[in-house]
């Protein structure tokens, strides 16, 4: 019970951090995003491997697996988010948080390439569901959501609709699934021999890494000067954004201390309905609302536990013919 409590307090803060971030980068931009970030990121994760006894440790840690995390902290924490901010700024997170959440068909693809791991029909089948479920949401136009921007007028209220750009919000919320996806397996090279203990210390050499990176990249004038010329109210959302991650990461990992990843990794997918209803609450005139996003987001759901969760644990669930079970069950 522990763990799946856990497990959605960490979905939870994930759509948090996402739903934050949107809003600074609705006047801010994904750079300035990025800058602010990751530097909150080593501030939280810090704390956690002193009081942890890990910092003591430092010198016993691989050299190999440092230099995994400290790839995996630039892939993740650097490329990746700013590729999901880019795409939240131009399509929202409505429209965009089913494609990043392709991540799982990208480990999972790399997991049976790379690590020779096992793939079931069912979780194949479950990532073309997920696919389904993104391109479904394309469909979901500005003039059917909620309210438009004449019907605004109408009510003698001129606040501006808000239209999404679907080309550069797809290329980079696919960039980042790439990002997102393939940085778990390189984790998985780099802490599968530390304990579970490692996974603290090296979130914080990943987060480290990155930080390093922007610090090095600030020495760029034009960067600078972008990063400097934040507005004071995208400051708080982007440190919102901070720590939200940083929470959702602890309470990941915590959740892995007390439950099997099996159910772990299904309760994090619920990520997609606590960003569809953060972003009703917090963010409503910056998102695509509609039927087609409500389908897609439920969709994609569906696909993403036939992904994540163990082929038997549903299929004991769902009771099928044994015939159908033991199809289920080949793996690739």
């Amino acid at each position: 019970m522990l763990g799946a409590i856990l497990s959605l307090f960490s979905a939870a803060s994930f759509a948090l951090n996402i739903t934050a971030a949107r809003r600074g980068v609705v006047t801010g931009t994904p750079i300035q995003g990025t800058a602010i970030t990751v530097p909150i990121g080593v501030a939280c994760f810090l704390p956690v491997a002193i009081a942890a006894a890990q910092v003591s440790h430092l010198n016993a840690f691989p050299p190999a697996a440092a230099g995994w995390m400290a790839g995996v902290g630039v892939l993740h924490f650097l490329l990746g988010r700013y590729c999901n901010f880019r795409a939240n700024q131009a399509a929202g997170v409505n429209i965009t948080a089913p494609v990043v959440q392709l991540q799982i068909v990208v480990t999972l693809v790399l997991a049976v390439v790379v690590l020779h791991e096992p793939c079931s029909i069912l979780q194949m089948l479950g990532a073309g569901v997920m696919l389904a479920g993104a391109l479904v949401t394309q469909y979901q136009r500005p003039n059917s959501s909620a309210s438009s921007g004449t019907a605004a007028l109408q009510r003698g209220r001129a606040k501006a609709t808000f239209v999404p750009h679907y080309l550069p919000g797809y290329l980079f919320a696919s960039l980042a699934a790439l990002a997102y996806g393939t940085s778990p397996i390189m984790a998985r090279f780099a802490l599968e021999r530390t304990g579970a203990g490692g996974g603290i210390l090296g979130g914080l050499i990943a987060y480290c890494a990155a930080a390093v990176v922007v610090a090095v990249a600030m020495l760029w004038p034009p960067l600078r000067g972008e990063v400097t010329a934040i507005k004071r109210e995208n400051v708080r959302w982007f440190v919102y954004s901070g720590v939200f991650v940083a929470m959702a990461q602890g309470f990941f990992f915590a959740a892995v201390a007390v439950a099997p990843i099996m159910v772990v990794s299904p309760l994090l997918q619920f990520s997609l309905l606590f960003r569809f209803l953060f972003s009703k609450l917090f963010n409503p005139d910056h998102e695509i609302f509609g039927w087609l996003v409500v389908a897609g987001v439920a969709t994609s759901i569906l696909g993403s536990l036939a992904v994540a969760a163990d082929t038997d644990t549903i299929l004991r669930f769902l009771s099928v013919p044994e015939w159908l079970a033991a199809a289920l069950r080949w793996h690739f």
